[in-house]
């Protein structure tokens, strides 16, 4: 027995040892690969690759996330898009501000402040694609210099009669200042500059002029900045403008007043198709927009009435916007002006019409200025079409509407 089992405690042992050696043998296999197994690499630079000229089979790439390289690359050939940005000083337009006068009879106006424009700066993105422009927009406005409202006091007394001045009458200046001119020109000489309530004599009428004197000085000045001091009224004077009014016609200028009477401009814009009532609150305006700037109102009127559908466009509704003025074709409400009052962008429109559309450069206008005549073709709606709107029907739209309402005369 004791023999037997000595044989087995010794085969035991072995048998520990051997399982003890195995586990050796393979702790040493592990480290040799792990650290000394140079055949398969993971990552390497390109100068590593051409100096052990590895061959691609001896390099493991994982298959998890591979990306199609080469297909992308083919997805986005000729696909390179890009953005510009450009800026634009451009002119900003003073507003006209009415302010009612119940000592002044019912359609007298003069201008108590002289308007003055500003500057604003204004910020446009291009994008393009494959190197083509595909959209322009206005992103930014910023103002550089203010501008400063004109303000107009206009009549509301209907028991007072208009009275039409006479040579050797007495005038006040109403404006903060006024400038007499060596002629009937806002481009000749300046003699003097008048501040507010002179007193001027009247020697000579022409059109919108006025030659006049005080004390040694002598020029001419616009009507439109003065007022008639006397009490007395000379009624043999007054004209209603009730008589016959010509015909519109489609090449008519229209950097003339039509003539109408305030009293005419109310009546032809009471209308029923006019739901809000915004042409008929506002008709005075299209009246003395054509006694600041000679421009046919009853046309001005028609645009107004096209362009905002009488009114009822979101534009007229909700910012006071009669034209559409400001709008960008990309964004156009973004881009319309939003005014306080109706009469404030019928005076606008008025202005920037007589400045850029409807006279040549040069022309003396109103205030002082001359046009610029950017837009210029001739003084009918036919050529204020060729710039001023891409439907080339445009003309006869707005001519239609000056028909209509010459028609309810």
């Amino acid at each position: 027995m004791k023999a037997k089992d000595k044989k087995r405690r010794i085969t035991l042992k072995n048998i520990i040892y051997f399982i003890f050696f195995v586990i050796i043998i393979f702790d040493i296999y592990i480290f040799y690969n792990t650290y000394f197994q140079k055949n398969e690499i993971y990552t390497v630079s390109g100068e590593d690759i051409t100096k052990a000229m590895v061959s691609e089979e001896h390099i493991k790439i994982s298959e998890e996330n591979k990306v199609d390289i080469d297909n992308i690359i083919e997805k986005n050939i000729g696909k390179m898009s890009s953005e510009e940005y450009r800026q634009e000083d451009v002119v900003l337009e003073y507003l006209t501000e009415y302010r009612s006068n119940s000592d002044l009879a019912v359609g007298e106006s003069y201008v108590i402040q002289k308007g003055t424009q500003g500057t604003q700066r204004i910020t446009y993105k291009k994008t393009y694609e494959d190197g083509n422009l595909i959209k322009e927009e206005q992103i930014s406005a910023s103002v550089i210099k203010p501008a400063f409202n004109q303000v107009i006091e206009i009549g509301t007394n209907t028991n007072k009669q208009k009275y039409k001045v006479k040579v050797g009458d007495d005038v006040y200046v109403t404006s903060d200042e006024i400038i007499v001119y060596s002629d009937i020109d806002e481009n000749s000489n300046k003699v003097t500059r008048l501040q507010q309530n002179t007193k001027l004599k009247v020697l000579k009428i022409e059109d919108n002029w006025y030659y006049i004197s005080y004390r040694d000085i002598q020029g001419w000045i616009k009507k439109e900045y003065t007022k008639y001091v006397n009490q007395e009224q000379d009624t043999q004077n007054i004209k209603t403008n009730n008589g016959v009014i010509n015909k519109p016609d489609f090449n008519m200028s229209l950097n003339k007043p039509s003539g109408l009477s305030l009293e005419q401009f109310k009546k032809i814009l009471t209308d029923d198709k006019d739901k809000n009532k915004i042409f008929e609150q506002n008709a005075e305006y299209f009246y003395y927009i054509e006694q600041q700037y000679n421009i046919n109102g009853v046309f001005v009127a028609a645009m107004g009435i096209h362009e905002s559908a009488w009114g009822t466009s979101t534009i007229a509704k909700q910012k006071k916007n009669l034209f559409g003025y400001g709008a960008y074709d990309s964004n156009p409400y973004n881009g319309a002006y939003t005014f306080n009052k109706y009469s404030e962008s019928i005076d606008l429109l008025a202005r920037v019409l007589v400045k850029y559309y409807l006279n040549p450069k040069g022309t003396s206008i109103y205030n002082g200025e001359t046009a610029v005549g950017t837009y210029y073709s001739k003084p009918t709606v036919s050529g204020v079409n060729n710039k001023y709107a891409s439907d080339k029907n445009w003309a006869n739209k707005v001519y239609s509407y000056m028909e209509y309402l010459y028609g309810k005369l």
